[in-house]
């Protein structure tokens, strides 16, 4: 019998995604990004100085920070402070590369954007919410830096989103929920950006191996969804 989802959804068909855009005050941008029942806030910080590897180059910088809050999974989840799970590690760092990705660093001159990832309700795809919200924040937060006067023209030259696709019975399965991403014999998640141009594959097989053919069904639904959600942070900076 072929695997039903929980949500009724067809294989290559998204969540609902929403983009509150504005949703915090001080932020020089920042979304809440909705995936379903995945609710991941997004912002942008601002600082003079680059790190000490970029000093008087010219050259600005981008890094992120991801966080789970402690009532995001129906167990608490327990506050990390001076010692960072491996797994935040990764995650914090798959989201400055790709958001990174999406940047002409040098037109940033020697300033420092900080990407806060803080997952406020996780029901799978975090760090693909993540990095798809935090784009949408990030053009927010240099359209600000423009209209202050602190850059001269907009680094921003790509689009980027990310979704993860997981192959169970066999089938390729658009953005995972939890019960989907636990029956998952594959996980992967995949980083594009508005030219269909890979930033990062991320694939794990949790039993056994899969072949190139499956490889290449699961990238051609995550270029679907992924053209599905650019078009929705268009949307969004529309309204």
């Amino acid at each position: 019998m072929a695997w039903q989802r929980p949500d009724g959804r067809q294989p290559d068909q998204l969540r609902a995604i929403h983009f509150e855009r504005q949703f915090t005050r001080f932020a020089a941008g920042s979304v809440l990004t909705r995936c379903g029942d995945t609710q991941v806030l997004c912002t942008i910080s601002v600082q003079p100085g680059v790190p000490r590897f970029l000093a008087n180059s010219g050259q600005g910088w981008l890094t992120a920070e991801y966080r789970m809050l402690p009532g995001a999974t129906p167990q608490r989840h327990q506050r990390e402070f001076l010692k960072l799970s491996g797994r935040t590690q990764e995650i914090q760092r798959l989201i400055g590369r790709s958001l990174r990705a999406s940047l002409d660093l040098s037109a940033l001159g020697e300033i420092t954007l900080t990407v806060d990832a803080d997952v406020l309700q996780a029901d799978g795809g975090t760090r693909t919410t993540s990095i798809t919200g935090a784009y949408v924040a990030l053009k927010d937060a240099v359209n600000t830096l423009l209209e202050q006067g602190q850059i001269p023209r907009s680094p921003l030259v790509h689009q980027v989103a990310a979704i993860s696709v997981g192959l169970i019975e066999e089938e390729a399965f658009l953005d995972l929920n939890y019960p989907e991403d636990v029956a998952a014999a594959v996980d992967l998640n995949v980083v594009l950006n508005e030219t269909q141009q890979m930033i990062e594959v991320q694939g794990t097989a949790e039993s056994g191996s899969f072949s190139r053919t499956q490889l290449n069904q699961m990238l051609e639904v995550a270029e679907k969804g992924i053209e599905e959600i650019m078009a929705l942070q268009n949307q969004a900076f529309a309204t």
